[in-house]
């Protein structure tokens, strides 16, 4: 049976050969979207000299306690004064300060009287004192941003900063997803004896949101040969760059998926991963008059599909588009884990970091069942446990994916 390593690396090679698109688009329509291009500072930042409080712009000498107030200066409102020891302007925070200001007194420090400015009694005031300078944040033509990552809110103001009201970013893939079984109704469905809810689908689309790709959802389908073959010819006759199903890939009599894409001339890369949860796992390449999809079949139990997203298609999207994963940590197990076999097993469990001791500390789930949703729910992270390693003792450092 293949490793984890081994098919992740397959699956991260295939990521990678599907067309990585530049579009452009409103800056505030590029959040949360994968920067393409390298952006520069196309001015000084800031672009000019100016007070990084209210108070009063003097030029320092420090034998100087009073100044005479000869104006006002207003952000985005500049009149030219020039300053000699014992005169000042009132400006405030932004303003553009004169030309000759050494120093700004806030005006906390300050104490007016008659048109005079006073420093306070125990205040004190030093040369260059809260002034920003002229390209003190960017300088004009320096990297202000690299390409290849997430946009996120705080790069906003900078993505503005710089002029860009358009914003160059990858095109999002597109998934199709599916769900298989005869016990599946929808969410809002009433449950009779033998049926269940089909949370997966709403599940995988969830987690597809969270990467901010695009998803076309293709429903629930029966465990019929014939009405899977239907979804499938829609799923690959649609504009979709990567199918991901869920259920019908184990050896049941009635697991048909695996199959049905072999009948459709789909390149079967793989098929079962030594891992826990998730093994019946199949991935594959579907080729057809220039169009190439990536087609995921997930296990039908929900920690299992959910594991399986987390750990190949969601760090092969960052792969993609050249982000590094920053998910992942190492912490001390609390509480001993049991392991009996040989796979690499992903236990659910909690994760809290202690700041007196500076490091995360982890403890696995009471119930790791791949249909438990509920601790599915209540874990915060994926505990690592490699093939090689059997039962991890209390004290023992750990890899584990945060969730």
């Amino acid at each position: 049976m293949i490793s984890y390593t081994e098919s992740y690396q397959i699956v991260k090679n295939e990521f990678l050969k599907l067309k990585l698109e530049i579009e452009e688009v409103d800056l505030l329509n590029s959040l949360n979207r994968i920067l393409a291009d390298d952006v520069y500072s196309d001015i000084n930042q800031p672009p000019f000299h100016n007070s990084a409080m209210d108070g009063f712009a003097i030029r320092f000498n420090p034998n100087i306690k009073k100044w005479k107030i000869i104006g006002e200066i207003s952000a985005g409102n500049y009149n030219r004064f020039t300053l000699n020891d014992e005169s000042a302007v009132l400006i405030m925070t932004g303003g553009k300060i004169p030309e000759n200001t050494s120093a700004i007194l806030p005006v906390e420090d300050a104490i007016t009287n008659n048109g005079f400015v006073m420093l306070a009694d125990g205040k004190s005031i030093k040369e260059s004192q809260h002034i920003r300078k002229k390209g003190e944040d960017l300088s004009e033509g320096i990297l202000a941003l690299k390409k290849n990552q997430l946009i996120t809110s705080n790069k906003i103001s900078l993505l503005g900063a710089c002029g860009k009201s358009k914003v160059k970013v990858y095109r999002k893939i597109k998934f199709g997803v599916f769900s298989t079984g005869d016990e599946l109704i929808d969410i809002d469905g009433k449950v009779t004896e033998d049926k269940i809810r089909g949370t997966n689908l709403y599940s995988v689309i969830s987690l597809l949101n969270e990467c901010n790709m695009e998803t076309l959802n293709f429903g629930f389908v029966k465990d019929d040969k014939a009405k899977i073959r239907e979804k499938l010819a829609d799923a690959f006759n649609s504009d979709i760059d990567i199918l991901v199903t869920t259920g019908g890939v184990s050896v049941g009599k009635y697991d048909y998926l695996k199959e049905l894409l072999i009948e459709f001339g789909t390149e079967v890369k793989f098929w079962k991963v030594n891992i826990k949860p998730g093994k019946p796992i199949v991935f594959g390449i579907w080729e057809k008059e220039n169009k190439t999809k990536l087609v995921f079949g997930l296990p039908g139990n929900p920690v299992s599909s959910y594991v399986n997203f987390l750990i190949f298609i969601k760090p092969a999207i960052l792969n993609f588009f050249g982000i590094t994963p920053d998910n992942s940590v190492m912490a001390e197990l609390t509480e001993s884990i049991i392991k009996k076999d040989d796979k690499r097993n992903f236990f659910r469990g909690r994760l809290g970091f202690n700041l007196e001791k500076g490091k995360y500390f982890v403890k696995a789930s009471e119930a790791q069942s791949s249909a438990d949703m509920m601790q599915l729910a209540n874990a915060n992270c994926l505990i690592i446990i490699e093939e090689e390693r059997m039962n991890p003792q209390k004290g023992e450092m750990i890899e584990c994916i945060k969730i």
